[in-house]
């Protein structure tokens, strides 16, 4: 995506959602020079920049020069209508992939050392000696090789985990990663049979739909599936079997298909499952001022921000 041209970027206006907080608020009046005003109803009648969490279908017009998404995922955003041509999109990371490494690595640890068993046993009163496993010389398998998957893989190998990355196209190993494969290809196939943990940092998109099926989890012996990515790229009907059947040892989901997940929802009663409400990475406020600042700065020297979606792709 193309940064906005200059001119119109000049004389924008800068609006907000409402939920932004008026401290984030303040910041972005600083970073751009110009002040804030709350999104309205009605469509504006000049070109305008955006900074929230969603777009109402009001501002999804061609004077929309840039979105900048207060989230990280952007699939609700495209799915929600078409695009506006020629708009930026940009999203907010922040340090997501540092307290997503961290999510992964403790429940990894936690696992290791028993720590869900001891817990039973504590509710019970229970004194009984359990075995712990070393997390050194065992595989992790992450797809997604971005820069929330490139955290996710450089933390466990730290710890002395083997790392192996599933990317969709063929791409230099990236960083944390000890070698990649493709998806769908036999290289993937024999990756998830060793692998002891299945980490899922994809995003949604139509390729991703449903992209953990019966036949990945089928591959896979044993392993415990984490997933940080998207919830709608699990079949839960499949997971649900494998769990059943031991080709899945354990699940740990940060995210469902559908959120949030009411008392009824199917997914509170898989076997061996942890459910953590879609905290894994929480975006803080200063990320978004960080990442809304990086791509100012890229914008009007001219440049497509790091943090720009494709909006074909969806990431």
């Amino acid at each position: 995506m193309a940064p906005p041209h200059p001119v119109p970027l000049a004389r924008a206006r800068l609006l907000t959602s409402p939920s932004v907080s008026p401290a984030v608020v303040r910041e972005l009046e600083r970073i751009t020079g110009r002040p804030a005003a709350p999104a309205c109803a009605e469509t504006p009648g000049e070109p305008f920049l955006y900074v929230g969490e969603a777009l109402p279908e009001a501002l999804r017009t061609p004077r929309l020069l840039w979105f900048h998404s207060v989230n990280a995922g952007t699939d609700a955003l495209l799915a929600a209508g078409p695009w506006p041509e020629g708009a930026l999109l940009t999203r907010t990371v922040g340090r997501m992939g540092e307290r997503i490494a961290q999510y992964t690595l403790a429940w990894v640890l936690a696992e290791c050392q028993s720590v869900p068993e001891h817990t039973a046993q504590h509710a019970r009163s229970e004194w009984r000696r359990l075995p712990s496993e070393l997390a050194a010389g065992r595989t992790a398998v992450v797809h997604g090789t971005g820069r929330i998957g490139s955290a996710v893989a450089g933390l466990l190998r730290a710890c002395s985990v083997r790392t192996v990355g599933v990317s969709r196209t063929p791409r230099a190993v990236p960083p944390g990663f000890d070698r990649t494969v493709l998806a769908g290809s036999q290289e993937e196939t024999e990756a998830l049979a060793e692998a002891r943990w299945v980490v899922s940092a994809l995003p949604l998109t139509d390729a991703t739909e449903h992209f953990f099926d019966a036949a990945r989890f089928s591959a896979m012996r044993g392993a415990t599936f984490l997933n940080v990515g998207r919830g709608a790229t699990v079949d839960m009907a499949a997971l649900e079997r494998s769990l059943n059947d031991g080709t899945v040892r354990r699940a740990v989901l940060d995210v469902l298909p559908d959120e949030p997940a009411g008392p009824a929802d199917r997914a509170w009663r898989l076997p061996r499952t942890v459910i953590t409400s879609h905290s894994a990475g929480i975006t803080a406020e200063e990320d978004v001022v960080a990442d809304f600042a990086s791509c100012w700065q890229a914008v009007v020297e001219g440049r497509t921000p790091a943090l720009a979606v494709d909006t074909g792709r969806g990431y």
